[in-house]
């Protein structure tokens, strides 16, 4: 009892040598609260506390410094801060289904030298993909799709990115063409995501130079070749590029046998046949060339490690002149 009368209970603040979080870092995270017009929405963020204690907060254990700000399904309304800029030694931003979000990516973001992850998603940020992203060199993930509120052309500097790993741009209202530079990236080549927008024109051949891990272009505009995706000796594990107005041969490509998990081609205008070289694609999982005018018999004997049988008729079909299980068997022509 006369302990509890010495030494009454403290209150939930701290001593500034008790605290872990840098003060510039503390500063510039209040500062980013309170440009919000409802600052209430971060309500553990007191600055009588640690804030590397606070929610969605991550602090370096070594150095004290904040390196991760995970936003997410928040209800925080306005712009993004330009006090974002100061966090310096910030690896990972993420802003996700965050719908009050408005307004377009600020240049200050380019402060933040040491992000390897930037992932503004499901907002309602809007304008065009800045070119100054490209400063941003340490970037391994570049994440950004707004659902139909990110507009204009992709800037061709984001193949500048040394170390990007993951390029995704889809569900936005991206126009023109795919910038001939993402043939040329000058470190490593991600996987390339630009799904669900408006981009037009041909694929360019430049993008042959490029071995990406994984491919997404679909629900677009593009039309002619996509050759530059396959090659026996690539290592792409999914190539998707359906819903365009695509016309080539299929009969003479090559598929990345080693790798390849998924192909989608459908609702295009491919012709030719479906090489046989595809059945030595062991690790193929999902297969839809529908709605094109390929013909011929498809091939057989699948050598398929993780599909225990060969694809059905869905992965097939409205194809007039295609034939073969699962399909109706060939006429004596082969049509």
């Amino acid at each position: 009892m006369l302990f509890l009368l010495t030494f009454p209970f403290s209150s939930p603040s701290l001593a500034a040598d008790d605290e872990r979080c840098h003060p510039e870092d503390k500063a510039a995270l209040l500062d980013f609260k309170n440009s919000f017009s409802n600052p209430e929405s971060l309500p553990t963020w007191h600055p009588d506390t640690d804030c590397c204690g606070w929610y969605v907060v991550d602090c370096d254990e070594k150095t004290n410094r904040v390196t991760g700000l995970t936003l997410v399904y928040s209800s925080v309304s306005g712009i993004i801060p330009d006090a974002v800029g100061r966090l310096t030694y910030l690896q990972r931003l993420r802003l996700h289904k965050i719908p009050a979000l408005i307004g377009q990516i600020p240049p200050s973001i380019t402060k933040l030298k040491a992000l390897d992850y930037l992932d503004i998603t499901w907002t309602n940020i809007s304008g065009p993909i800045p070119p100054f992203l490209a400063e941003l060199q340490d970037l391994k993930f570049l994440l950004l799709c707004s659902f139909d509120n990110l507009s204009g052309t992709i800037p061709p500097e984001l193949s500048r990115l040394p170390n990007i790993l993951g390029l995704g741009l889809d569900r936005n209202l991206l126009t023109g063409h795919i910038p001939e530079s993402f043939g040329h990236f000058v470190g490593s080549v991600p996987s390339l995501i630009l799904s669900h927008n408006r981009l037009s024109g041909r694929i360019p051949k430049s993008l042959a130079n490029s071995d990406f891990s994984s491919v997404d272009l679909s629900q677009n505009q593009l039309v002619g070749d996509a050759f530059m995706f396959f090659n026996a000796s690539k290592r792409t594990s999914t190539i998707d590029i359906s819903r365009n107005m695509l016309e080539f041969d299929l009969s003479g490509v090559e598929f990345p046998s080693s790798n390849l998990i998924a192909l989608d081609i459908s609702h295009n205008r491919v012709f030719g046949r479906i090489p046989s070289q595809i059945t030595e694609a062991v690790y193929l999982q999902f297969l839809n060339v529908t709605y094109n005018r390929l013909c011929g018999e498809i091939p057989q004997g699948w050598k398929l490690k993780y599909r225990s049988e060969s694809f059905d008729e869905s992965s097939y079909l409205h194809n007039r002149y295609l034939c073969g299980p699962p399909l109706q068997p060939c006429k004596a022509n082969g049509n």
